[in-house]
Order: C-alpha cells, then structure tokens, then sequence
C-alpha cells in the first residue's frame, strides 16, 4: 500500500512531464507501475497507455486551444501510428519482462543522446507524407510493443522529419500520444487483468500534474524545453537498465 502511494504522488510529476515537455510521461509510468507500486511488467504496459492516452488526451485539448498544435502532422502520425500500435501490442507477450525493459531502456538512451546533440540538421524540413506516414508506423509499432504513448519518439520524429519547432512538436506530440495508446490499449486488453481502481488514481493524480505543466511549455525557450526532454529521456533510460542489470 505505501507503494501504491508513493506512485500516485509521483503520477504528479508524469503530468508535469507531459504538459510541459509532451513526452517523459509513458517512458516514467512504466517504471513507476513496475517498480513503485509492484504492477508486473506485462500488466503495467496496459495500464500505462491508460494513463498516458487519458492524460495526453487532455492535454492536448489545451494545447490546441493554445495553437500549439498543428493538425496536419497529427492526423499523419495518428493515421499510421494508430495500426503500428496495435500491431506492436501483439508482440509484448512474446518476449520475457527483462528484455521488454532493456529494449526500452536501449531505444531511450540513442533517442536522448541524439537530442542532447544539438544539431540542427532539421531546419527547412517540411511535413510531406512521404516522410511522416512511415515515421508515424515505426512510433505506433514500438508504442503498442513496449507500452509507452510513444512521445519520446513522436516529439524527434516531428523535429526531425515534419520540421515542426519543439514547442509546437510538444502540443502535437499529445494528440498523436492519445491515439496511439487508445489503439495499443485495444490491443493489450485482450491478455492482462489490471488493477482498475490503481488505474483511475493514477490517471487522476496525472491530470492535476497536467494542469502545471502545460503553462511551462507556453513559457520556457524552445532549447531549453528540447534539452530537458534529452535529459529526462537519458535519466530515466540509465535508472532502468542499472535496475534491470542489476538483478542478474
């Protein structure tokens, strides 16, 4: 039960992460469920995207009516992501729960490093569906997999393939999350029995944390929000693989 508690003081902070940087959210719950509050890992994967597709559902609403949302790169994404998600959710019960997280943890840290780079090799991209359909597929694919909203992917996969701008990349990046665990969320109900009431306090607790978040991304410089993205993403990707080395 202490477990349990401190993981919803902690969904604060998911909501933060996803208001203010439109990712950290999935790649956060996860851990969280796991580790934290005692979920196992397969289970957990469900009740992220529950929690994640809520929360950025809202967020993204807000983001919106902000104009920090550009429609054209969301329905691209959400179209695509929507069916490689689903197809992805069909491969998490296949491999062991160590090798589900060092996966997850592996794609986190090429992710992060790249973005902590800094190089503007983006700059003068446009969104054509010749580039964004086939990076919404691949985002919707390890969505469904590994359980997350995918925004640690969508948000560098806007910047560098629709030249979308950091700040506009966050507020899309929610829509795009929100489809994306809807269908990989379909797609997991068919194997694990959840703890339902867990599931509504967390969502609960990440919506409050939504409501502070989002004002930081209106506010902060577009480097500074893409630098704190890379860092959170490395963070967390390091945390994971120690814990999961770590009981070998």
């Amino acid at each position: 039960m202490a477990g349990e508690n401190i993981a919803l003081l902690l969904a604060l902070f998911i909501g933060l992460l996803l208001g203010a940087l439109g990712s950290g959210g999935s790649i956060v719950t996860l851990p969280i469920l796991v580790y934290v509050a005692g979920v196992e890992p397969k289970a957990a994967v469900g009740m992220s995207m529950a929690i994640v597709g809520g929360t950025s559902l809202v967020g993204g609403y807000f983001h919106w009516r902000s104009r920090n949302f550009l429609v054209k790169p969301a329905l691209l994404f959400s179209a695509t992501g929507i069916v490689g998600a689903y197809l992805g959710s069909s491969g998490t019960h296949l491999v062991s729960s160590s090798v589900l997280m060092l996966l997850f943890s592996g794609l986190m840290l090429v992710v992060g490093a790249r973005m902590l780079g800094g190089k503007q090799e983006w700059k003068g991209v446009t969104c054509s569906t010749r580039k964004c359909v086939p990076s919404g597929f691949a985002v919707g694919l390890v969505t469904g997999f590994l359980g997350v909203g995918g925004g640690f992917l969508i948000v560098p996969a806007l910047v560098w393939f629709a030249g979308v701008d950091a700040k506009k990349a966050i507020g899309t990046s929610l829509g795009i999350i929100a489809a994306n665990s809807a269908a990989g969320l379909a797609g997991q109900l068919r194997y694990e029995h959840w703890d339902w009431p867990l599931t509504g306090a967390f969502l609960a607790c990440s919506l409050i944390g939504m409501g502070l978040g989002i004002p930081i991304a209106r506010k902060a410089p577009e480097r500074v929000l893409r630098k704190a993205f890379a860092l959170v993403v490395l963070a967390v990707a390091t945390a994971i693989g120690w814990q999961v080395l770590g009981r070998r």
